[in-house]
């Protein structure tokens, strides 16, 4: 019965890639997964963030023989924004950093993606009030710079 549910679950994969998600800015490109990582980091720290932390599966699993498509994350935030909402809402927090989603397609172009800043801190305007939502919008902005500059 396990192996069916797998079975199923990577066949209906495809079929869940192609369904929008709420509160998601997608980017896809022409370029490669490497080039579209170092254009993210670079756009990042020209946009006035820091590169917080990098995370993905990848490398680890070419060191177990494994090949799987280029996937990694990047959380891009900075000290300024960190205190400004902790000044609204201690909670809040745990999103930070947000991050960046590089992934890379079947036919050797990258995707960049991420969940919008103030989708991620929807679930704390109830305590952050305007200036969470604010600082949320900034950080929207900020993202989009970002992610149009490492696309183009």
């Amino acid at each position: 019965m396990k192996l069916l549910w797998t079975v199923f679950a990577l066949l209906a994969l495809p079929a869940w890639a192609d369904e929008p998600l709420s509160g998601w800015a997608v980017y896809p490109t022409g370029k490669s997964y490497d080039e579209l990582v170092s254009d993210t980091k670079s756009a990042v720290k020209a946009n006035g963030l820091i590169v917080v932390t990098q995370a993905g599966p990848t490398k680890a699993a070419a060191a177990r023989g494994i090949t799987i498509p280029g996937n990694l994350v990047i959380g891009a935030f900075n000290n300024d924004y960190a205190v400004r909402v902790l000044e609204t809402s201690v909670r809040a927090m745990i999103e930070a950093p947000i991050r960046f989603y590089v992934t890379e397609n079947e036919d050797g172009t990258a995707t960049l993606s991420y969940k919008t800043p103030s989708f991620v801190f929807a679930p704390y305007i109830y305590e952050g009030g305007d200036p969470l939502r604010d600082i949320a919008q900034e950080l929207d902005d900020t993202f989009q710079i970002v992610a149009e500059a490492a696309v183009k």
